[in-house]
């Protein structure tokens, strides 16, 4: 046995492997296991690596640097992919005022951790440690801690103050949003199934699914006219797929010519339609579907390098076939002539056998393809990344210069390529199985290293020293900012409960705040509004931290 102690304690490659393999495991682990109907989740491994660390079970103080740095760039850029596609849109279309409430939250909890530091004389390393944990938010507690290594005159033992901070409010970070959902529940005597009923009204009145309508074309002004020189179609954002002409439907394309008296199979949004009615003809009496025996309607994946870049005008001509449809990073987009197609884009094609063949030819379609990462762009996005991180640059009033460092620069190029899309033969996709592997090996190694440093005087602050003031604090970062925000949501813009829980669950980018709103009811509402507001609260949350070491530091 005298080898296996030796293993416990050395420091070695294998003792390394050893305790942080240990560490990740009982973590996740204990945090599967329910306190109340609630799970720690993957911040399990922060208290299993601080127990690891109280009983001087650690690893060497370089290799922990380097592993939890490592951990780091893995989560933020796995993050970045995550997000980047769907930011945008989920801003813009998804509810402007959803997210300006979620940010509310994000800014109020921030002044209220200045606040707390400015009067309670607590220094700045351990309040956003307190930000970071009573929001519930992992990435703002490495961004913190990674922008704290890069500043002078920090030493060791400040750098174990966020970690302690973040342990410490956690537990109550996730207790409090579910208490506010409660709260909120109880003193404006919600509902539930009229919340439900409610909201799945309101998404049938405004639903914006793209869908079909086939109209006899009727305006002599189109009489001759070929489908690209009728621009109001693209400006709607309409698609003709098919044409029923001397009795025989076809496929269009942009040079198909129309004659009055020719029916036409429009997709795209059902107002749009019903406008179209008076520049192109009514309904017509047939419906072109179900006599088109000789055409399909298939759906591609493009998993073809040499495809990507084309773009839909170009598919339509040389391959006689309609694309009425693309989905693309889970949002779903009427194309248009000019659009270029993306890697892992999933097209709806309507074509003849024969045309539908030579297109999944070159699109790919190969689903294998699409579930094997590629490699390559990974690093040369975490390269750019780490360049951007270190790059320094001044703003107005800081005397320092300031670096993105090893947290903002890797979130923001992952950001720009996962917009732009492809670059050449590379393609910053990354299936969705390997995201989750990425991000969540990052922060475990994170997690882990974090907890294996300030293991040492965790239970010495949490019963000794300012461990109960310092959770007294952070019961008013969390729930001061819930609380405000919930109230004038629903007291003043009435918003619907599910909604607003979801919401409040993103505002916190909290999985266990997000089950348990998902308890009340299996509406779709609550997850809606989650994923609106998630993307923009998780890069304010990351800069928020930042901000308030560069500014009150």
């Amino acid at each position: 046995m005298e080898w296996f102690i030796d293993l416990l304690t050395e420091q070695s490659v294998a003792h390394t492997l050893l305790i942080i393999s240990l560490v990740v495991s009982v973590g996740l682990a204990f945090g599967e296991i329910p306190f109340f109907n609630i799970k720690l989740g993957i911040a399990g491994v922060l208290f299993s690596g601080l127990a690891f660390g109280h009983f001087n079970i650690t690893i060497d103080q370089q290799i922990m640097h380097f592993l939890r740095e490592f951990g780091l760039i893995l989560f933020v850029y796995a993050i970045g992919l995550q997000v980047g596609p769907g930011f945008v849109n989920s801003f813009l279309q998804n509810g402007v005022w959803m997210n300006i409430m979620a940010a509310s939250i994000v800014i109020l909890g921030a002044i209220i951790t200045v606040l707390i530091s400015l009067f309670a004389k607590i220094e700045i390393p351990v309040a956003v440690g307190l930000f970071s944990g009573a929001t519930t938010n992992t990435p703002s507690l490495a961004a913190a801690q990674e922008i704290l290594t890069g500043m002078p005159g920090i030493d060791a033992e400040t750098l174990k103050h966020p970690g302690l901070g973040y342990a410490v409010a956690y537990p109550f970070g996730i207790i409090g949003i579910i208490m506010t959902m409660l709260l909120i529940k109880f003193f404006f005597r919600v509902k539930i199934d009229r919340e439900a009923s409610s909201f799945e009204k309101n998404q049938r009145d405004h639903a914006n699914h793209p869908v079909w309508m086939d109209l006899k074309i009727e305006n002599t002004n189109l009489q001759g006219l070929t489908v690209e020189q009728i621009p109001f179609l693209e400006a709607m954002e309409v698609v003709v797929t098919r044409i029923l002409h001397d009795g025989q439907v076809t496929v269009v394309n942009n040079q198909t010519r129309l004659q009055t008296g020719d029916s036409l199979r429009l997709v795209g949004d059902r107002k749009k339609l019903q406008e179209l009615k008076i520049l192109i003809g009514s309904e017509a009496d047939v419906n072109l579907k179900e006599i088109s025996a000789h055409l399909f309607s298939k759906r591609f994946v493009v998993t073809n390098k040499e495809a990507i870049g084309k773009t839909i005008a170009e598919l339509r001509t040389l391959y006689n076939v309609s694309i009425s449809r693309i989905q693309r990073s889970e949002v779903e987009l009427m194309p248009t002539s000019s659009m270029d197609i993306h890697f892992g884009d999933e097209l709806l094609v309507v074509g003849s056998e024969e045309s539908l063949a030579q297109l999944e030819k070159v699109l790919g379609n190969s689903l294998e393809k699409l579930s094997h990462p590629q490699i390559v762009p990974i690093f040369i996005g975490i390269t750019l990344g780490v360049i951007l991180g270190s790059w320094p640059f001044y703003l107005p009033g800081i005397p320092s210069a300031i670096k993105l460092g090893l947290a903002g620069g890797p979130l923001i190029i992952a950001i720009i390529l996962s917009r732009i899309g492809v670059w050449g033969t590379l393609t910053w996709h990354l299936p969705k199985s390997s995201n989750i592997i990425l991000k969540d090996i990052g922060i475990v190694l994170f997690l882990a290293c974090v907890g294996l440093h300030s293991g040492d005087q965790f239970i010495a602050t949490l019963i000794d020293g300012a461990g109960l003031s310092w959770m007294a604090y952070s019961v008013l970062i969390t729930l001061l900012p819930l609380l405000l925000v919930a109230v004038v949501a629903r007291g003043v813009y009435k918003i619907n409960f599910l909604s607003l829980c979801g919401l409040l669950a993103g505002s916190m980018t909290d999985p266990p705040a997000l089950a348990f709103a998902n308890s009340f009811s299996n509406s779709a509402a609550v997850s809606m509004a989650y994923a609106t507001v998630y993307p923009l609260v998780m890069i304010l949350r990351i800069i928020s931290a930042q901000l308030i070491i560069l500014l009150f530091l």
